[in-house]
């Protein structure tokens, strides 16, 4: 890979700071880990796939950046802080968190299970209080720190079948508002960014012929790409975004756009 590679997509200099990224393994929580590295960041890597993380590491040690990863359910509040403790243990600080960890369990709401709608509560939602509550503790006691939640289109307009999803995405951005009020006094700004349709493993299930229908529903008529939502998450993860606090930003090609 050439040097023009390693460059990140916006650049930054987060060198010296510590960031945290769930949902690590895979999609838009690699990208944001990759890219964050490449701007100086010390990046700990969180997701369920340890083998996943393992290559997400390499990858990013390779490229001459510093990560580390554990393996952590986000639901699980002893797990969160437990790895948030040993993330500052390690790199005696912890500036940036990324809440990205997210599952889909995608149904009519008739059809639709307990189970499916906690699991989907547990992880997105749930996760996103534990991690963004042990990591403040540290911020607070620096008097500074970023932290993002990805959030969704879903949670602004609502989506057929994902009843779940976007009351989770849409508590997200709820949750992101009143935790920027709380902490904004301690210079910790707490933002969301809200992806639309953005091509990923999970993405790439859906066939072509399901990807051209939203194409066309999209003002910009293309998917995003992993790396437009990794921009947004550097541009608030820098220090320029200092006076942005309890923001929703959507990075979805204009679908949006009238809400």
């Amino acid at each position: 890979m050439s040097q023009a590679e390693h460059q990140a997509i916006f650049p930054v200099d987060l060198s010296q700071q510590v960031a945290l990224v769930t949902g690590a393994s895979r999609g838009i929580g690699r990208e944001v880990a990759v890219q964050l590295a490449r701007c100086g960041a010390r990046v700990a890597c969180v997701a369920r796939n340890l083998q996943l993380l393992e290559q997400l590491v390499e990858q990013i040690q390779s490229e001459g950046g510093q990560a580390h990863c554990w393996s952590v359910d986000v639901a699980d509040s002893q797990q969160v802080n437990q790895v948030v403790e040993e993330v500052v243990a390690r790199w005696q600080r912890l500036d940036i968190l990324v809440n990205n960890a997210g599952i889909t369990r995608d149904t009519l709401l008739p059809r639709m299970q307990d189970e499916q709608w906690d699991e989907v509560m547990a992880t997105n939602l749930r996760g996103t209080f534990l991690f963004t509550r042990a990591a403040t503790r540290p911020m607070m006691q620096r008097r500074y720190g970023r932290i993002i939640n990805i959030s969704s289109v879903s949670g602004l307009r609502g989506n057929k079948g994902q009843s779940n999803y976007s009351a989770s995405k849409a508590g997200v951005i709820g949750f992101t508002r009143s935790v920027a009020m709380e902490l904004a006094g301690r210079k910790i700004t707490v933002n969301a960014v809200a992806p639309g349709f953005v091509e990923t493993d999970m993405t790439a299930a859906l066939g072509e012929m399901f990807k051209d229908e939203v194409k066309k529903r999209v003002p910009a008529r293309r998917l995003g790409q992993v790396a437009d939502v990794a921009a947004c998450v550097l541009f608030l993860a820098s220090p320029a975004a200092g006076y942005i606090t309890g923001q929703t930003i959507a990075v979805d090609g204009g679908m949006s756009v009238g809400l």
